[in-house]
């Protein structure tokens, strides 16, 4: 059987891996076998830490929620319980925002939710 090269497209699809693994180091940048090892790890770090930046902003939302809630004299599970109660609904995104830029709304929206 005779040997095939793969002629422009080969050219073609090492130029487009080298130019996604421009910026790594050494030969995962140079050498086309080590950029598509790269590439191809890299493309799966991103796919994989897209769903996991998800849990550590909600980790960070509750945290902040926990601390503010705390200097107003409540926890994190009463809060949110009796925001639930009270009929508030603000998502931890929207909550974790107040508390860190507008402490006097955060403790507007906790004095409302201690009351129901």
């Amino acid at each position: 059987m005779s040997r095939v090269k793969g002629g422009p497209q080969g050219y073609r699809r090492h130029k487009k891996v080298l130019k996604i693994t421009k910026g790594q180091f050494g030969s995962r940048h140079r050498l086309y076998r080590r950029a598509n090892e790269a590439m191809l790890k890299s493309l799966w770090y991103s796919y994989r830490d897209r769903r996991t930046r998800k849990r550590d902003l909600r980790k960070l939302w509750i945290a902040r929620i926990n601390a503010a809630a705390r200097i107003n004299g409540m926890s994190y599970s009463r809060l949110m319980h009796s925001l639930k109660t009270a009929d508030i609904s603000l998502n931890r995104k929207m909550l974790a925002d107040l508390a860190v830029r507008d402490p006097q709304a955060f403790t507007a929206v906790v004095e409302r939710a201690k009351a129901a």
